[in-house]
Protein backbone atom coordinates (compact mmCIF):
# COMPACT_ATOMS: atom_id res chain seq x y z
CA UNK A 1 0.00 0.00 0.00
CA UNK A 2 1.45 3.38 -1.03
CA UNK A 3 2.35 5.81 1.70
CA UNK A 4 0.09 8.90 1.62
CA UNK A 5 1.83 12.00 0.37
CA UNK A 6 2.53 14.65 2.96
CA UNK A 7 0.47 17.81 2.68
CA UNK A 8 2.56 20.82 1.71
CA UNK A 9 2.16 24.53 2.34
CA UNK A 10 4.34 26.96 0.40
CA UNK A 11 5.69 30.12 2.02
CA UNK A 12 7.92 32.71 0.35
CA UNK A 13 9.92 35.76 1.23
CA UNK A 14 9.04 39.07 -0.40
CA UNK A 15 11.78 38.67 -3.03
CA UNK A 16 10.28 38.49 -6.55
CA UNK A 17 12.21 35.29 -7.31
CA UNK A 18 10.78 33.61 -4.20
CA UNK A 19 7.23 34.77 -4.90
CA UNK A 20 7.41 33.50 -8.48
CA UNK A 21 8.70 30.13 -7.27
CA UNK A 22 5.82 29.85 -4.81
CA UNK A 23 3.24 30.44 -7.57
CA UNK A 24 4.93 27.86 -9.79
CA UNK A 25 5.04 25.19 -7.06
CA UNK A 26 1.43 25.80 -6.03
CA UNK A 27 0.37 25.18 -9.64
CA UNK A 28 2.17 21.83 -9.53
CA UNK A 29 1.47 20.58 -6.00
CA UNK A 30 -1.44 22.59 -4.65
CA UNK A 31 -1.24 24.42 -1.35
CA UNK A 32 -2.54 23.24 2.03
CA UNK A 33 -3.43 25.81 4.72
CA UNK A 34 -0.26 26.53 6.68
CA UNK A 35 -1.66 25.44 10.04
CA UNK A 36 -2.83 22.11 8.56
CA UNK A 37 0.23 21.15 6.49
CA UNK A 38 2.62 18.33 7.38
CA UNK A 39 5.55 20.20 5.83
CA UNK A 40 6.06 23.89 5.15
CA UNK A 41 8.21 24.58 2.10
CA UNK A 42 10.09 27.84 2.70
CA UNK A 43 11.28 29.71 -0.39
CA UNK A 44 13.86 32.45 0.12
CA UNK A 45 17.18 32.83 1.89
CA UNK A 46 18.58 32.02 5.30
CA UNK A 47 16.85 34.94 6.99
CA UNK A 48 13.49 33.74 5.75
CA UNK A 49 14.27 30.19 6.91
CA UNK A 50 14.98 31.49 10.42
CA UNK A 51 11.74 33.49 10.36
CA UNK A 52 9.82 30.37 9.31
CA UNK A 53 11.45 28.20 11.96
CA UNK A 54 10.54 30.72 14.65
CA UNK A 55 6.94 30.70 13.48
CA UNK A 56 6.65 26.92 13.72
CA UNK A 57 8.34 26.22 17.07
CA UNK A 58 6.43 23.45 18.88
CA UNK A 59 3.95 23.12 16.01
CA UNK A 60 5.27 19.66 15.08
CA UNK A 61 5.62 20.83 11.47
CA UNK A 62 8.85 20.29 9.59
CA UNK A 63 10.39 22.98 7.37
CA UNK A 64 11.91 22.12 4.00
CA UNK A 65 13.70 25.13 2.52
CA UNK A 66 14.64 25.78 -1.09
CA UNK A 67 17.01 28.58 -1.96
CA UNK A 68 15.47 31.58 -3.66
CA UNK A 69 17.69 34.06 -1.79
CA UNK A 70 21.39 34.87 -1.74
CA UNK A 71 23.59 32.65 0.45
CA UNK A 72 21.10 29.91 1.24
CA UNK A 73 23.31 27.97 3.66
CA UNK A 74 20.23 26.58 5.44
CA UNK A 75 18.39 25.84 2.22
CA UNK A 76 18.21 22.98 -0.26
CA UNK A 77 18.67 23.50 -3.98
CA UNK A 78 15.62 24.75 -5.83
CA UNK A 79 13.92 22.21 -8.12
CA UNK A 80 10.32 21.95 -9.22
CA UNK A 81 10.29 18.20 -9.86
CA UNK A 82 10.12 15.29 -7.41
CA UNK A 83 9.38 17.42 -4.37
CA UNK A 84 7.37 14.77 -2.49
CA UNK A 85 10.14 12.23 -3.07
CA UNK A 86 12.81 14.65 -1.87
CA UNK A 87 10.88 15.43 1.29
CA UNK A 88 10.28 11.73 2.02
CA UNK A 89 14.04 11.06 1.69
CA UNK A 90 15.12 14.15 3.66
CA UNK A 91 17.19 14.07 6.85
CA UNK A 92 15.50 15.70 9.83
CA UNK A 93 17.26 17.75 12.50
CA UNK A 94 15.48 18.88 15.66
CA UNK A 95 16.68 22.21 17.01
CA UNK A 96 16.32 23.53 20.56
CA UNK A 97 16.49 27.33 20.65
CA UNK A 98 18.15 29.48 23.25
CA UNK A 99 15.88 31.48 25.51
CA UNK A 100 16.99 35.02 26.29
CA UNK A 101 15.56 36.94 29.23
CA UNK A 102 16.56 40.55 29.77
CA UNK A 103 16.12 43.16 32.47
CA UNK A 104 16.21 46.62 30.91
CA UNK A 105 17.22 50.07 32.09
CA UNK A 106 13.64 51.38 31.77
CA UNK A 107 12.40 48.81 34.29
CA UNK A 108 10.87 46.46 31.72
CA UNK A 109 11.83 42.87 30.94
CA UNK A 110 11.85 40.92 27.69
CA UNK A 111 12.03 37.31 26.51
CA UNK A 112 12.97 36.00 23.09
CA UNK A 113 14.14 32.81 21.39
CA UNK A 114 17.27 32.34 19.29
CA UNK A 115 17.90 29.46 16.91
CA UNK A 116 21.26 30.92 15.82
CA UNK A 117 22.64 33.14 18.58
CA UNK A 118 22.10 35.67 21.32
CA UNK A 119 24.34 38.67 20.74
CA UNK A 120 25.21 41.63 22.96
CA UNK A 121 26.80 44.70 21.41
CA UNK A 122 27.82 48.18 22.45
CA UNK A 123 25.38 50.97 21.68
CA UNK A 124 27.84 53.88 21.62
CA UNK A 125 31.49 54.68 20.99
CA UNK A 126 32.28 53.30 24.46
CA UNK A 127 33.25 49.63 24.65
CA UNK A 128 30.87 47.37 26.57
CA UNK A 129 31.91 46.27 30.04
CA UNK A 130 30.40 42.93 31.10
CA UNK A 131 30.45 40.49 34.01
CA UNK A 132 29.89 36.88 32.95
CA UNK A 133 28.57 34.07 35.17
CA UNK A 134 28.14 30.42 34.19
CA UNK A 135 25.71 28.44 36.37
CA UNK A 136 26.05 31.04 39.12
CA UNK A 137 29.85 31.12 39.15
CA UNK A 138 31.65 34.25 37.98
CA UNK A 139 33.99 33.38 35.11
CA UNK A 140 34.83 36.90 33.94
CA UNK A 141 34.70 39.69 36.49
CA UNK A 142 35.15 42.25 33.74
CA UNK A 143 35.11 41.72 29.99
CA UNK A 144 35.68 44.85 27.92
CA UNK A 145 34.68 44.30 24.31
CA UNK A 146 32.57 45.48 21.37
CA UNK A 147 30.22 42.51 21.80
CA UNK A 148 29.67 38.98 23.04
CA UNK A 149 27.58 36.17 21.58
CA UNK A 150 26.33 32.76 22.60
CA UNK A 151 25.86 30.61 19.49
CA UNK A 152 24.18 27.25 18.99
CA UNK A 153 25.68 24.63 16.66
CA UNK A 154 23.07 25.70 14.08
CA UNK A 155 24.29 29.29 14.35
CA UNK A 156 27.99 28.57 14.71
CA UNK A 157 28.61 29.05 10.96
CA UNK A 158 26.79 32.40 10.90
CA UNK A 159 27.88 35.57 12.75
CA UNK A 160 29.84 33.45 15.23
CA UNK A 161 32.15 32.24 12.47
CA UNK A 162 32.62 35.78 11.14
CA UNK A 163 33.76 36.76 14.65
CA UNK A 164 36.33 33.90 14.53
CA UNK A 165 34.31 31.64 16.79
CA UNK A 166 34.48 27.83 16.49
CA UNK A 167 32.29 25.81 14.16
CA UNK A 168 30.25 23.26 16.14
CA UNK A 169 28.94 20.01 14.61
CA UNK A 170 25.16 20.08 14.62
CA UNK A 171 24.98 17.08 16.97
CA UNK A 172 27.47 18.54 19.49
CA UNK A 173 25.94 19.25 22.95
CA UNK A 174 27.80 22.56 23.08
CA UNK A 175 27.41 26.31 22.81
CA UNK A 176 30.05 28.75 21.60
CA UNK A 177 30.72 31.89 23.65
CA UNK A 178 32.56 34.25 21.34
CA UNK A 179 33.71 37.83 22.00
CA UNK A 180 33.83 40.57 19.38
CA UNK A 181 37.00 42.68 19.60
CA UNK A 182 37.87 41.76 23.17
CA UNK A 183 40.07 44.48 24.72
CA UNK A 184 40.40 43.09 28.25
CA UNK A 185 41.28 40.28 28.87
CA UNK A 186 43.17 40.91 25.64
CA UNK A 187 44.06 37.28 25.01
CA UNK A 188 40.60 35.83 25.72
CA UNK A 189 39.18 34.27 22.56
CA UNK A 190 36.01 32.70 23.93
CA UNK A 191 34.87 29.40 25.39
CA UNK A 192 32.95 26.22 24.62
CA UNK A 193 30.09 25.60 27.04
CA UNK A 194 27.89 22.56 27.70
CA UNK A 195 24.47 23.28 26.22
CA UNK A 196 22.75 22.74 29.58
CA UNK A 197 24.36 25.70 31.34
CA UNK A 198 22.77 29.00 32.31
CA UNK A 199 24.66 32.12 31.32
CA UNK A 200 24.08 35.37 33.21
CA UNK A 201 25.62 38.62 31.98
CA UNK A 202 25.54 41.90 33.89
CA UNK A 203 26.16 45.18 32.10
CA UNK A 204 28.68 47.21 34.11
CA UNK A 205 28.51 51.00 33.90
CA UNK A 206 25.29 50.71 31.90
CA UNK A 207 24.67 54.47 31.85
CA UNK A 208 28.09 55.20 30.43
CA UNK A 209 28.37 52.07 28.27
CA UNK A 210 24.86 51.12 27.04
CA UNK A 211 24.41 47.67 25.53
CA UNK A 212 21.74 46.15 23.27
CA UNK A 213 20.86 42.46 23.09
CA UNK A 214 19.65 40.53 20.04
CA UNK A 215 18.11 37.05 19.85
CA UNK A 216 18.28 36.18 16.13
CA UNK A 217 16.25 39.07 14.69
CA UNK A 218 14.69 40.49 17.88
CA UNK A 219 16.59 43.41 19.42
CA UNK A 220 16.23 44.79 22.94
CA UNK A 221 17.81 48.16 23.64
CA UNK A 222 19.62 49.25 26.79
CA UNK A 223 19.73 46.06 28.83
CA UNK A 224 21.05 45.68 32.38
CA UNK A 225 21.06 41.91 32.77
CA UNK A 226 20.74 38.99 30.34
CA UNK A 227 20.04 35.36 31.16
CA UNK A 228 20.56 32.78 28.44
CA UNK A 229 19.83 29.06 28.52
CA UNK A 230 18.70 26.40 26.10
CA UNK A 231 14.97 25.80 26.12
CA UNK A 232 13.94 22.41 27.50
CA UNK A 233 10.47 22.28 25.97
CA UNK A 234 10.65 24.09 22.63
CA UNK A 235 11.76 22.57 19.33
CA UNK A 236 11.89 23.38 15.64
CA UNK A 237 12.28 20.82 12.84
CA UNK A 238 14.26 21.28 9.64
CA UNK A 239 14.64 18.92 6.67
CA UNK A 240 17.63 18.70 4.33
CA UNK A 241 18.48 16.55 1.30
CA UNK A 242 20.57 13.51 2.34
CA UNK A 243 23.31 14.26 -0.21
CA UNK A 244 23.62 17.80 1.17
CA UNK A 245 22.49 17.50 4.77
CA UNK A 246 22.81 20.36 7.22
CA UNK A 247 25.25 18.30 9.32
CA UNK A 248 27.43 17.74 6.26
CA UNK A 249 27.33 21.42 5.37
CA UNK A 250 28.49 22.46 8.84
CA UNK A 251 31.27 19.85 8.76
CA UNK A 252 32.36 21.00 5.31
CA UNK A 253 32.66 24.60 6.50
CA UNK A 254 35.60 23.52 8.68
CA UNK A 255 37.59 22.61 5.56
CA UNK A 256 36.74 25.63 3.41
CA UNK A 257 39.36 28.27 2.73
Amino acid sequence: MATPKKSLSFSASSAPEAMAAREELIRIYGNAPMDEADVIVALGGDGFMLHTLHGTINSGQAIYGMNRGSVGFLMNDYQTTGLHERIDAAVENVLRPLQMKTTNTDGTSSTALAINEVYLFRQSYQAAKLKVEIDGKVRLEELICDGLMIATPAGSTAYNLSAHGPILPLEAPLLAMTPVSAFRPRRWRGALLPNGVRVDIDILEADKRPVNAVADNMEVKSVLHIQIEQSEDMTARILSDPDHSWSDRILAEQFNN
